[in-house]
């Protein structure tokens, strides 16, 4: 059993930067791939990125390449999603994942934390 709990989202106008994290605990997780989704109200729920067990890989949505980066401390069990760059768009619930690497689907995912919000404000 995992658990997975998200922290530091918040509000923030658009253009600024957000640094999630997410803690997990129950086992450790350096044969794990984790993964950043996120769902706005009214919208389903949709991948964001994921980072190999390794840490070595990373693959982004096209929404957010170029200005998101997911990196990891596997001694700390933690995972980051730095968000740089943010829009309106980018407002949502953000969930915290633990499942295959790079796969999109929200049915794939084996752990899911209780989400963060970020609102960004234009």
């Amino acid at each position: 059993q995992v658990q997975l709990v998200e922290s530091g989202g918040g509000s923030v106008q658009a253009g600024g930067s957000l640094r999630l994290s997410c803690a997990a605990s129950g086992r450790a997780l350096i044969d794990t791939a984790l993964a950043w989704f996120r769902q706005a109200p009214g919208k389903e729920r949709e991948f964001v990125g994921s980072i190999s067990f390794g840490g070595t890989l990373t693959t982004y949505a096209d929404s957010v390449k170029g200005r998101f980066t997911i990196s990891r401390d596997n001694a700390k069990n933690t995972v980051f999603l730095q968000m740089n760059s943010l829009k309106p768009e980018d407002t949502a619930r953000y969930y915290c994942a633990a499942g295959p690497y790079a796969d999109t689907r929200p049915g794939s995912v084996r752990y899911w934390g209780q989400g963060t919000q970020v609102t960004v404000s234009s």
